[in-house]
């Protein structure tokens, strides 16, 4: 099929989109929903759905790739949180429709990557969206291990850093920044202390990609700083603010996407 990823610039959505490919898919396209940009707090939206940290380098994020990029910002809010979502107009689901009825008339696609693992509120809404425009969700993560999902994700070398903390026993001091493979032992060791979700499904980190197997160029963070957004004593949350980035040529050849027109769609 063809099909465009939901990414957020996070492990998640870039290794399910290496199962797509793995699976014989062909990924076209890329959407992101983003926050305002004159939003108080933007970097850090307080969102059921979506993760908006590291917005900001998500244009990078798609020339890495080589790959179009659809973005909208998120003008609703969470209004409709049962368990069974149905259509709710001013709710942040609906940003979610319209960017992907844009890409799926834009790029003719039939299917959807999508990087959920745990989260049931997530799935069913992605889900009554794709049914809405008949398209496939394909969610290869969905209630996988998540020991073993980040050791996959190491090993097929998707270098994503650290970007959020916020959960007892992350230090932003001492995480910030760091890679996957620099953590994994650090968090493998918080899930049997405290129950920490190894993969960050209970919102314990977000990550940002820097480099994988699909990128044509790798992302490089010139300078950054982290900004705390709540100094709780046990368990502060603070998050990295990318300042400067560039792209820089992998030694390597990457395999071809199948399209090198880059070029973005904001609404």
């Amino acid at each position: 099929m063809r099909v465009a990823a939901l990414i957020s610039g996070g492990k998640d959505s870039c290794y399910n989109m290496m199962q797509c490919l793995a699976a014989g898919h062909q990924i076209v396209a890329l959407a992101n929903l983003r926050p305002a940009e004159n939003q108080v707090g933007s970097d850090e939206l307080d969102s059921y759905m979506y993760q908006t940290v590291g917005h900001h380098a998500i244009d990078l994020y798609a020339e890495a790739m080589g790959l179009p990029l659809y973005r909208r910002t998120i003008q609703g809010r969470s209004m409709n949180t049962e368990r069974v979502y149905t259509r709710c107009e001013g709710d942040e689901v609906e940003d979610l429709y319209e960017l992907l009825k844009l890409v799926k008339e834009k790029e003719e696609v039939e299917g959807i990557s999508v990087g959920a693992i745990l989260s049931d509120y997530q799935r069913v809404r992605v889900e009554n969206v794709c049914k809405r425009l008949n398209l496939q969700p394909l969610a290869y993560l969905w209630q996988r291990n998540q020991e073993d999902l980040l050791r996959e994700m190491i090993s097929s070398n998707i270098q994503a850093v650290i970007i959020k903390v916020a959960a007892f026993g992350l230090d932003p001091d001492k995480h910030l920044g760091k890679t996957l493979d620099q953590m994994e032992p650090h968090l493998l060791e918080l899930s049997e202390k405290y129950g920490v979700h190894v993969c960050g499904e209970g919102g314990e980190y977000e990550t940002f990609t820097l480099d994988c197997p699909l990128f044509k160029k790798k992302i490089i963070v010139d300078s950054s700083e982290v900004v705390t957004h709540s100094a709780d004593a046990f368990a502060p949350v603070a998050y990295l603010r990318f300042l400067e980035m560039h792209l820089e040529d992998k030694v390597s050849p990457v395999p071809d996407n199948n399209r090198t027109s880059n070029y973005i769609h904001n609404s």
